[in-house]
């Protein structure tokens, strides 16, 4: 029987196992036919440049790991559904980061551009457009072609080999398909009548992936890649098995770096009959710094004009409107005017026409005036009379408005005010706007209201440039506008609100709405100036122009103006809804 100090201790040791024993290893994924970055031997055991990086990775950071290599769209598949652990080579894209996480990259894959030696030559992918071009499924080139629209071009197949093996027997025109895979097959398999007619079209980061959310494993492969570059391990590896098939320009590389070990001791005697030359480039360096300055300073003032010359046109087309606008008001009042005055008379005939009709007319149900019966006639006539005589003075209503808001005032001229006038003038010129955006317009006029002290031209501009501004921000139909006046006794002063329900305005934006030219629908025309001269006109009466914009809850602008108190007391007639002088 064991002692249970015994039995303690051996508890302890059981407790004690390592857990390198016990873990789960790390599931590694890759593509079964990579040559020479990834692939199965002839005795199907996983081999290859990333093969040997993952095992020296995990070797130096004390890891478990299985490989798993198979066909390469289900291996992506795998990882974003957590299958696997870990892709061992992959190519970057901010799509793909998106939903999977990426250690630094261990290697650059340039692509290239594959043909038939009798082919013509090609030296860009947009030369592909219209050719039938095959690649890898799935792989970082048919995700990039894919998004550029050469879909219908397309032809993938499951792995770079078939791609090429596609091309050589003649059953598309290009194959696009990483320069070191490509040469390595081309090789293997001694597809003779292939050459790369367009090396390095494309750079990619190439390295491993986790799923996301892994952040400890990606901590991991980070270090040990890191410890890899360090110790020089990493440099062997890449040199085993990716050296003899680097492109051209890496070659090159290498003579550039190997020719400069025999440059910098030529540059150190060169240095010294250099030195005679510091003070000339002092003095350069001097004259480059003022010509920055110079250029820097007429740039400015280069803005600076288009700003001016830009006021100057907005000023000429808003003088030009202001003629148009007196043309064409003329001209319409002038036949308007006729149907004012004809249709009193119009109305009259009408009611003698009608009644010596039922006079005279027993079998009425018989006649029938316009193709319409009689009775029907009777009834709608004088209503249709009436609505085209409202509909003519409302054409002389917004005729008046359209030549006050265009009227060249003086900005000194101030008069007391009623400023529930001004706003539904304003109403009235942007009716058609409100009824194009949206389906739920709502005004609310607080009566009696106080006069204010204005000018009613400049304060219906700043009006309708804030209902044009809501109308704007409105994403559909179903999303309203409310306007509102009223009197803020706190600061003695009346007030007009317009809430949109629209898109808001981001938080750091509201202080910048004013600034001249700022603006955050350049893009659609705006200039950035109607909310600068709006501010300008406020600050004219005294008044002030407030903005709010609560995140998802729309921009309610608030105008208020101060109760003008100087000119003699008014006071309010709820029969004529006037104000008038008290005593008058």
């Amino acid at each position: 029987m064991l002692r249970p100090a015994t039995l303690c201790i051996a508890l302890f040791f059981c407790l004690l196992l390592p857990f390198s024993a016990l873990a789960r290893p790390i599931i590694v994924g890759g593509d079964r036919d990579y040559p020479p970055y990834e692939f199965l031997d002839p005795n199907g055991k996983p081999a290859g440049y990333n093969v040997e990086l993952t095992r020296a990775i995990a070797e130096v950071m004390g890891l478990q790991v299985e490989f798993r290599l198979g066909g390469w769209s289900e291996q992506l598949r795998d990882l974003k559904e957590g299958r696997i652990d870990l892709l061992q080579g992959i190519s970057w894209s901010e799509q793909r980061a998106a939903q999977i996480d990426f250690i630094p990259p261990h290697t650059v894959v340039n692509h290239a551009i594959f043909a038939r030696r009798e082919s013509p030559v090609v030296s860009s992918l947009a030369e592909l457009k219209g050719k039938k071009v095959t690649l890898h499924r799935d792989g970082i080139m048919h995700e990039q072609l894919s998004r550029l629209g050469y879909g219908p071009d397309l032809v993938p197949t499951s792995t770079p080999a078939d791609a090429l093996r596609l091309l050589a027997a003649g059953g598309c025109d290009y194959a696009v398909v990483a320069i070191v895979p490509g040469m390595y097959i081309i090789r293997e398999y001694k597809l003779t009548n292939l050459v790369p007619v367009a090396r390095s079209i494309a750079a990619q980061k190439y390295g491993h992936a986790v799923r996301k959310g892994n952040g400890e494993l990606q901590a991991k492969l980070t270090e040990g890649l890191a410890i890899l570059k360090k110790t020089g391990q990493y440099d062997e590896i890449h040199t085993r098995w990716l050296g003899v098939l680097e492109p051209e320009g890496l070659a090159i590389a290498k003579a550039i770096r190997l020719a400069a070990l025999v440059v910098v001791p030529l540059l150190l005697v060169l240095g010294g009959m250099a030195f005679w030359s510091r003070s000339l480039h002092q003095q350069v360096a001097l004259r480059t710094a003022d010509l920055t300055r110079e250029i820097a300073e007429r740039t400015t003032a280069e803005q600076e004009l288009r700003r001016n010359q830009q006021q100057l046109v907005q000023a000429d087309k808003m003088a030009a409107l202001g003629v148009l606008v007196s043309g064409v008001a003329h001209e319409i009042n002038n036949p308007n005017g006729l149907i004012l005055l004809n249709m009193p008379i119009l109305k009259d005939v009408c009611a003698d026409a009608l009644e010596l009709l039922e006079q005279h007319c027993p079998d009425q149900d018989q006649i029938r005036l316009g193709g319409l019966p009689y009775r029907r006639i009777r009834q709608e006539l004088p209503q249709m009379l009436d609505e085209m005589q409202d509909g003519a003075r409302r054409i002389k209503r917004i005729v008046e408005d359209l030549k006050d808001f265009a009227r060249q005032d003086d900005a000194a001229l101030m008069e007391p005010l009623n400023l529930n006038h001004v706003v539904q003038a304003a109403v009235r010129l942007v009716e058609r706007s409100l009824r194009t955006a949206t389906n739920r317009f709502e005004a609310e006029y607080a009566e009696p209201l106080p006069l204010v002290q204005g000018n009613s031209q400049r304060i219906e501009q700043i009006l309708v440039n804030l209902l044009l501004n809501a109308c704007q921000a409105l994403t559909d139909q179903n999303r309203g506008i409310f306007l509102r006046t009223f009197i803020d006794h706190a600061t003695n002063s009346v007030g007009v609100s317009v809430r949109d329900e629209g898109c808001g305005i981001a938080p750091e934006h509201l202080d910048r709405l004013t600034d001249p030219f700022f603006t955050t629908k350049r893009e659609s025309g705006g200039t950035g100036l109607g909310l600068s001269v709006s501010a300008g006109i406020v600050k004219e009466h005294g008044g002030s122009l407030q903005f709010s914009s609560p995140p998802g809850q729309g921009t309610t602008v608030t105008l208020l103006l101060p109760i003008h108190t100087e000119a003699p007391h008014h006071v309010w007639n709820p029969v004529s809804r006037l104000w008038y002088p008290a005593g008058g």
